[in-house]
């Protein structure tokens, strides 16, 4: 079992004081005797601990910055929602193959945002605009929110406000089981609560940090009986010897584990693994024993977002993992949707 995230160093941003939320966090953080200091900027922190790059990398990690998100633009978040919405950046958890470390490059710490209600009301114009469609709102996009909400409540509030929404709808993911405190949050069915499941192969290897599977499963039947709607997201897909048995045990797990009325309105996304030739350069500075296998070789190159090209499965090794999981789903999940394979 993995304990909650107690960050050892917390940064304020001064401004983050001038909100109820930001005095209460420092407040707790206070009573619970942590090491609290001041930045005028999260982009002002400079010498965090450490006598190495791996030291300092691992000391950001459990570092937390209470401050104010200032863009209010969202980001879009295809295909799983219209929009991202920030709630936080950065996460504690230590998977080799996540592509924040390319995009947080040397500012790996974790990042909440106490302008909460500021936040709300850009959702809520997001909304006005497109009325009287839904919106779907990703919380999930740069963190794993519930990887810190139980320090924040963040993510709580959110589901309450989309609980209240006409037109909104939220969804995030994690990797985490830390969700007794969202259980009895009034979500109203409009918020998706997904899981990040994978086979215990690449858990154990690439996922340190991070719940086991059948602690995420677990916490997933807790969530299915507090009535929201689930989902599961397999990221990333990873063929390494074995991986038909292995995604195969995952699948016969969940099943076993779900109750029957939990099965009824189920989503699944499917992502396969890719990298990028910055993500590689990163992993290999961070993580220098990885056995990820980053063979640029053995990939298809694919154009990816902001033109920066990626590494994926070679197209019949695609239709492999598609037609094997895929296979899998129907099989086990004949109710479920399959949203997405990418």
């Amino acid at each position: 079992m993995v304990k909650p995230f107690i960050p050892k160093l917390i940064y304020v941003e001064p401004r983050a004081l001038e909100y109820p939320l930001g005095k209460e966090l420092i407040a707790k953080f206070e009573h619970m005797g942590m090491e609290i200091r001041e930045t005028t900027s999260h982009n002002q922190i400079r010498n965090l601990p450490g006598e190495n790059h791996f030291q300092k990398y691992r000391n950001a990690k459990s570092t937390l910055v209470v401050g104010i998100r200032k863009t209010l633009k969202f980001d879009t978040s295809k295909p799983s929602a219209e929009y991202a919405i920030p709630f936080a950046t950065g996460c504690m958890g230590h998977c080799h193959y996540c592509y924040l470390q390319t995009t947080m490059g040397s500012k790996p710490y974790i990042r909440t945002y106490v302008n909460v209600d500021e936040i709300f009301d850009a959702a809520e114009a997001y909304m006005k605009e497109r009325a009287p469609e839904l919106t779907r709102f990703e919380a999930s996009c740069t963190s794993d929110i519930v990887g810190i909400d139980h320090l924040t409540h963040t993510l709580k509030k959110a589901i309450e406000f989309f609980g209240k929404s006409k037109y909104g709808k939220l969804r995030f993911v994690t990797k985490f089981e830390h969700v007794d405190h969202l259980l009895n949050a009034e979500h109203n069915g409009r918020t998706r609560f997904r899981f990040s499941i994978n086979d215990d192969y690449i858990i154990k290897y690439f996922e340190p940090g991070t719940s086991r599977l059948n602690e995420r499963i677990n916490a997933a039947v807790k969530v299915a009986e507090a009535g929201y709607p689930l989902g599961f997201i397999v990221a990333p897909i990873y063929i390494h010897d074995d991986w038909k048995n292995g995604y195969h045990e995952m699948f016969e797990k969940l099943r076993s584990a779900l109750p029957a009325f939990a099965r009824k309105n189920l989503t699944f996304e499917m992502i396969q693994h890719r990298f990028t030739k910055p993500a590689k350069r990163v992993i290999q500075e961070n993580y220098p024993m990885t056995k990820l296998e980053l063979n640029e070789a053995k990939r298809k190159w694919k154009w990816g977002r902001y033109g920066i090209g990626k590494y994926v499965y070679t197209d019949k090794e695609q239709e492999e993992i598609k037609d094997t999981l895929g296979g899998y789903i129907q099989r086990y999940f004949p109710e479920a949707k399959l949203e997405y394979f990418t």
